[in-house]
């Protein structure tokens, strides 16, 4: 922006100057370059010094640390994840054909998996420390779990209630229809709607959102479920099994199924909410479905 009609206060420069000139201090002549190198190399580690130490490169650095370390732990799990598939895989292989000795051997590989991985162990440690109320040692196996495998906190199954209507969920994972070395990974769920209110209710539309182990995210928006608008009385309820493919050995799923009552005309319809549940092929505590 410019200023129009300002004035310089300062007086008008003078065409030569009148005088002598006066003396300044100078660097002795033979030392010069050495001196002005000390001062000079001195003034840089000292800009150097604080600027490296300053609380915002501190912060960066350790938001960049952490994000290696979270990518490295990522890359890790699956690794070990596509390796557990393909053990269990095996296993089911081994067990159809009748191959026991095979069976046997891949079933103690197993073992030994679930035993050293840290996942798995880490879990154990936890439920452990809980139990025994040593609940320091609960939150640290926790945020370590934070950073290993974020879905790992999350239970293979759920259950909430919304005006009356309770949602249970139970996923398992499917190896006979995974091809771990392929990145596909099938994952079954099946779902219990039970009406605990003294109204019944029609399920007309369902929602979900699938995010993978990379935090890739999908909406998925439906009529019914399985081909179904049913219709769910009072103290009855309603039970389907449906699948999700993932391409990541873990990742979580949630949503709600848009109901409305239908003992009166006209009544609006509103939101059942289905609480988030892992998809994974490690599993949790409980693998049984409902």
């Amino acid at each position: 922006m410019q200023c129009a009609g300002l004035r310089s206060s300062s007086p008008a420069p003078t065409t030569a100057w009148m005088g002598r000139r006066p003396r300044t201090a100078r660097w002795p002549r033979g030392r010069l370059p050495a001196a002005r190198r000390v001062v000079v190399a001195s003034a840089a580690a000292s800009d150097a010094n604080s600027s490296s130490n300053s609380p915002g490169k501190d912060e960066e650095r350790e938001e960049v640390a952490r994000k290696e370390k979270e990518e490295k732990a990522a890359a890790s799990l699956l690794m070990r994840s596509q390796k557990y598939a393909m053990l269990k895989q095996q296993l089911a292989v081994a067990a159809q054909f009748e191959d026991y000795k095979e069976a046997a051997r891949l079933r103690d590989s197993l073992r030994s998996f679930e035993e050293e991985e840290p996942v798995l162990c880490l879990r154990r440690l936890m439920k452990k420390a809980i139990q025994e109320e040593r609940f320091e040692d609960a939150a640290k196996y926790r945020d370590e779990l934070k950073i290993l495998a974020p879905h790992s906190l999350l239970k293979c199954s759920s259950d909430a209630t919304t005006l009356g209507i309770r949602v249970q969920v139970r996923s398992v994972y499917i190896e006979s229809r995974s091809q771990p070395l392929k990145g596909q990974f099938f994952f079954a769920y099946r779902i219990r709607i039970t009406n605990n209110s003294q109204r019944p209710v029609q399920l007309l539309r369902r929602h979900w959102i699938v995010t993978d182990g990379n935090g890739r995210t999908e909406n998925i928006w439906g009529v019914g479920v399985v081909g179904e608008q049913p219709v769910i009385f009072p103290r009855t309820g309603f039970e389907y099994s449906s699948a999700c493919p993932l391409s990541t050995p873990n990742g979580r799923m949630e949503g709600d199924f848009e109901m409305k009552h239908i003992d009166k005309a006209g009544s609006s319809t509103f939101n059942v909410a289905i609480a988030p549940f892992s998809l994974s092929i490690l599993g949790d505590d409980n693998d049984v479905l409902l």
